[in-house]
């Protein structure tokens, strides 16, 4: 067997035995694998066919997997050491950058002995809180109220939640000296918008650039929602693909290849943390440098091979983003679906080979791709799916790599001049206005379809899908 599809089948298998820890199947899963490994194992020994001895190894990956996920959940729990539901003195660390709202800012809070873990604090706008800051807190900690909060906070390496909390900020400056620029990168870009451009226009450009949406209205949220175009801010290839074209565009100039390489790799990695690193950023960022990797030694670029990669070394940095969070699922399958699904429509439906004015038989195609692909999860997480929003997405999507690139423009030319920032404010401005309003008409057009949907159906969904990007990977298309 070759390399890579060693590689590949390895961390598929490893990824299995993570899933199945996580729903809570470990323990049977570990039994029946491994008297399934000794079986195949004995066979090998008596037949020597090496097609056992591989395959023993693959489902003994699967503990492997489960038990990384078992150690992984076992060490965060005996991590916390934390006095809930009562009122208590505390003070920590802010390590994340605080999430600011229109009447609170929230943060995750490290703290320090003689308690233990991590917290999310809930407070007031003031005293304004930073990256870095130490703090004196008085509250309550709470246990998360619901079973699926719990395990969305344990996925960030929280386990409590205090609201209401009084702060007061002890020292300054604490944090990563790196972390601290970064964050304050951002928030200085998001400023920029803000002082160019109307209150909305600029929350929906901060979410196109940097997936910042502590600014959107409880009405704009919930149109994006109905009209199917919330992923336009879920930082993606999108923001990757900008940044790698314009830094190795910028660096060439004045550097050598190989340094512009290495200097548009650390650019790539500083955006992550800027952001966030959100599931679907940290995945794009992964495939982007392993493009940039290969372009680089000459080698070819494999998607299959990048995709697994990307998922395996997610997941090997936290095991629970697998199950417990949404967007790295649906990041992974809309990308799948682009990939692999795409192709299978296009060639049923035998659709021309141009993209159309506009792009709009491409971003068509793109959109159904990966709307098919992530449906069922929007059904069971949100309850909908919006069957108008391929419309939507196919008028705005052609436009959104020039608003992105306009935003990160806007955000170095006000470092340099504000007027200047000031017009090109004004020029975005026409694109921005245009996409909120074809997203505020398709929420009041929207067509929800969420029927209940249980195990067996999802199941038969992707047995459908994965059978029929196989079957049309088969089938020749007579020429004319």
């Amino acid at each position: 067997m070759p390399s890579y599809d060693i590689f590949f089948f390895g961390a598929f298998f490893f990824l299995i035995g993570v899933f199945l820890a996580s729903i809570g199947a470990g323990f049977w899963i570990l039994i029946v694998t491994f008297l399934a490994a000794a079986i195949l194992l004995l066979w090998w020994f008596f037949r020597k066919n090496r097609r056992f001895l591989w395959l023993a190894g693959l489902l003994l990956l699967i503990i492997v997997g489960a038990l990384y996920y078992t150690w992984d959940d076992v060490r965060f729990r005996q991590n916390v050491d934390v006095p809930f539901d009562e009122q208590v003195s505390f003070s920590g660390l802010v390590v994340s950058n605080p999430l600011v709202k229109s009447s609170s800012q929230e943060f995750r809070l490290k703290l320090y002995p003689a308690l233990e873990g991590s917290i999310l604090v809930k407070t007031g706008l003031y005293p304004s809180v930073r990256y870095g800051d130490e703090l004196d807190v008085q509250g309550v900690i709470e246990r998360p109220f619901s079973m699926s909060y719990a395990r969305y906070l344990a996925k960030e390496r929280i386990s409590g939640v205090v609201s209401f909390a009084k702060v007061e900020i002890t020292d300054s400056d604490k944090g990563s000296v790196i972390k601290s620029r970064l964050f304050g990168i951002r928030n200085k870009m998001i400023a920029s918008f803000q002082r160019v451009l109307p209150r909305e226009e600029a929350a929906f450009l901060g979410g196109l650039t940097l997936g910042s949406r502590s600014e959107f209205s409880k009405k704009f949220t919930e149109a994006m929602s109905l009209s199917g175009t919330t992923h336009l801010v879920a930082l993606s290839g999108y923001n990757i693909t900008i940044i790698v074209w314009a830094a190795m565009g910028a660096f060439v100039w004045v550097f050598s290849r190989r340094l512009s390489f290495l200097l548009t790799l650390f650019l790539i990695m500083g955006f992550v943390v800027m952001t966030g690193a959100e599931a679907s950023v940290v995945r794009a960022a992964i495939m982007g440098i392993l493009v940039l990797l290969a372009y680089e030694v000459g080698r070819l670029y494999d998607f299959r091979n990048a995709i697994i990669l990307a998922g395996f070394l997610m997941v090997i940095q936290n095991p629970k983003v697998l199950v417990f969070d949404i967007g790295f699922q649906l990041s992974f399958l809309a990308l799948l679906g682009i990939i692999y699904l795409r192709p299978a429509i296009q060639k049923f439906l035998r659709t021309k080979k141009n993209s159309g004015f506009l792009s709009w038989r491409d971003n068509l195609l793109t959109t159904a791709s990966a709307q098919l692909m992530v449906a069922p999860l929007l059904i069971i997480n949100f309850n909908s799916f919006s069957l108008t929003s391929l419309i939507a997405n196919v008028l705005v999507l052609e436009l959104i790599p020039v608003t992105m690139g306009l935003g990160f423009i806007i955000a170095a030319v006000s470092l340099l001049s504000y007027y200047t920032s000031l017009v090109l404010g004004w020029v975005v401005w026409v694109l921005l206005r245009f996409e909120i309003l074809v997203i505020e008409f398709f929420a009041k057009l929207s067509i929800p379809f969420g029927p209940n949907l249980g195990v067996e159906l999802v199941f038969l969904y992707y047995f459908f899908i994965i059978g029929f990007i196989v079957y049309q990977g088969r089938v020749r298309i007579p020429r004319p």
